[in-house]
């Protein structure tokens, strides 16, 4: 069994934010909304290893979103933070990798940023996801999300009720181009994979917890496409690693 893949630390506490604990709590990105952490060559190895192996499972595009995957790549080259160096037609990474940056713009994307990307477009009264590459699931499949809208999506989730729902949809109409908006969750998980789908008809597991995971979550909109874009950065880390002021309401403590 391979060693897991952790951060030595989670860098926010949302259980403790007024502004991110009340539902959906966002506040505005400050920097990039790219974030590269002590994680970043284990998290892309990962990545490119569950590419390979399990290609149906962690990425999926609808024929609509192709104006928006190419908008994204521009989007990502641009907000790229430092630890990233042009070469010629390539980026440069922070593990030393160099990704070609021309062919399909899913796979640029996800080869250069740890966040996995998720789009949706305006469909009717809401906005209905059409393409993502997602590695790092908590809980859910791909498979299942695709072509729906947001409320269906959100369905298996108790607390998306009738008040939530029109919250976040609200969120989504009035995101705004370059000002993107993030959010974190927290996760009590016995297991520490990144790799960790799950049905919706699927039992939860009862083990007893040992790692908090969280999901810092961003709401941008690309312009041109009219799409927005979420994107997830995925920390999983020890309950012994948190500060003395996080283990104060942590879920799963």
């Amino acid at each position: 069994m391979s060693a897991p893949i952790l951060q030595r630390a989670l860098p926010f506490t949302p259980w403790a934010d007024p502004a991110l604990s009340r539902l959906p709590g966002m506040r505005p990105v400050e920097g990039s909304w790219i974030v590269v952490d002590d994680a970043y060559a284990a998290q892309m190895a990962e990545r490119a290893r569950l590419i390979a192996a399990r290609p149906q499972a962690v990425r999926q595009v609808l024929p609509e979103a192709g104006p928006a995957l190419e908008e994204l790549r521009e989007i990502v080259l641009r907000d790229l933070p430092e630890g990233f160096a042009r070469e010629g037609a390539g980026m440069r990474c922070p593990d030393g990798r160099v990704v070609a940056l021309e062919g399909d713009p899913l796979d640029v994307v996800g080869a250069l940023i740890q966040e996995d990307v998720l789009i949706l477009l305006p469909a009717g009264a809401e906005h209905r996801l059409v393409a993502g590459l997602l590695c790092f699931p908590a809980s859910w499949t791909l498979a299942e999300k695709m072509g729906r809208p947001l409320t269906a999506i959100h369905r298996p989730v108790p607390v998306y009720d009738s008040d939530l729902a029109p919250r976040v949809q609200r969120l989504f109409d009035r995101a705004q181009p370059g000002r993107p908006l993030w959010r974190a969750n927290a996760l009590a998980y016995a297991d520490p994979a990144l790799h960790q789908p799950r049905r919706e008809a699927d039992p939860r597991q009862d083990a007893a917890p040992r790692y908090l995971r969280s999901e810092r979550q961003t709401v941008l909109r690309l312009p041109q496409s009219d799409a927005v874009l979420f994107a997830v950065h995925t920390y999983v880390v020890p309950f012994d690693r948190l500060t003395p002021a996080q283990r104060e309401g942590c879920p799963g403590l």
